[in-house]
């Protein structure tokens, strides 16, 4: 049976142990071209800094490469952290991607930092609490050095303008959510590591949707955890790697993308599993028949338009593999 909507890629470019970050952005390239050859819609990588096990850093750096080693593929962000960035900056940048990839080049937003205060501090060089406040104004700007140029517009982006290349709205809380179906722009939920208020998130987006010229009706994307193998157990088993992380998160503790283990029993406490299982509640793992089961299900619950998909397993063979048994489903 076909998978209920589109499906496509979010990659971290993990540094997974016993690896380095040549390595991971070197394993992203090939996954987009994998993705490609598979059929998913976009390949999308996050912006994240001061992380040892994600090597997205320098995002619009990454997706010239990734454009670059595709050929129809849609390649984006998932998102640039705006408040990290002057609009007009983003605005060139991702201009000259459209100019030199047409049509292949998506820019999803989000506000938060995708980092601690004190990355912020060396990324923005000083500390306002109005930053992410200004993050409206700031995607109405943007939006504005991306349209075709004004009558009397003093700063353009060059390349940038008249581009108008996609943007989308990235959260994982209500505000992206009104602020996406106010501005009209399809909305994309980050439930692959904050699912508690998706279901609200989405309801808010499409009821109080307005219209736009280029979006006439809401387009919502909904982030997954998939990791998919020939049988449940060995996709339990990949699966604890993502545990282990988010364990670490749970403790404050950084790493590389742990290797996966047997069991995670005895490896938390009974609140820090609680905490890991709700984190991760939007995850589908097994083999082929349990993941094809639990899509459908997630879809017929959210009405996703599209799924978003992050596997994030140690060994790449078995992320390709991954990617390949769910794009067959």
């Amino acid at each position: 049976m076909p998978h209920p909507c589109p499906l496509s890629v979010l990659d971290l470019a993990p540094i997974v142990e016993g690896s380095n970050a040549g390595e991971a952005l070197r394993r992203s390239i090939a996954l987009a071209q994998h993705a490609e050859a598979l059929g998913y819609r976009r390949f999308w990588v996050a912006e994240h800094h001061n992380m040892d096990g994600v090597a997205s850093s320098a995002t619009a750096v990454l997706i010239g490469q990734l454009a670059a080693a595709t050929k129809t593929l849609r390649v984006g962000s998932g998102g640039i952290m705006l408040p990290n960035h002057a609009p007009l900056m983003v605005a060139e940048q991702f201009g000259t991607l459209a100019c030199l990839f047409p049509d292949r080049i998506d820019l999803g937003l989000g506000r938060a930092p995708g980092t601690d205060q004190a990355t912020m501090r060396a990324l923005r060089r000083h500390l306002s609490s109005a930053s992410e406040d200004r993050f409206p104004d700031d995607v109405i700007e943007l939006q504005s050095y991306l349209a075709p140029a004004r009558e009397g517009q003093v700063v353009r982006a060059i390349p940038g303008q008249g581009s108008e290349v996609p943007i989308w709205l990235l959260g994982s809380s209500l505000y992206s959510a009104q602020l996406a179906a106010y501005l009209g722009l399809p909305f994309a939920f980050a439930s692959h590591f904050a699912p508690d208020l998706l279901q609200q998130a989405l309801d808010l987006y499409r009821a109080h949707y307005r219209p736009s010229e280029k979006h006439p009706k809401p387009y919502a994307m909904v982030g997954l955890n998939v990791v998919v193998a020939d049988d449940d157990a060995q996709a339990a088993y990949l699966f604890t790697s993502l545990q282990q992380r988010f364990l670490g998160m749970q403790r404050g503790q950084r790493g590389l993308l742990p290797r996966p283990v047997d069991s995670m029993a005895g490896r938390w406490t009974p609140q820090e599993e609680a905490g890991v299982g709700r984190m991760l509640a939007e995850s589908l793992v097994g083999s082929p028949a349990t993941v094809a089961a639990g899509l459908r299900a997630t879809q017929t619950r959210t009405g996703a338009d599209e799924f978003i998909v992050a596997c994030a397993v140690h060994d790449d063979a078995a992320r390709r593999h991954s990617y390949a048994l769910l794009a067959a489903l």
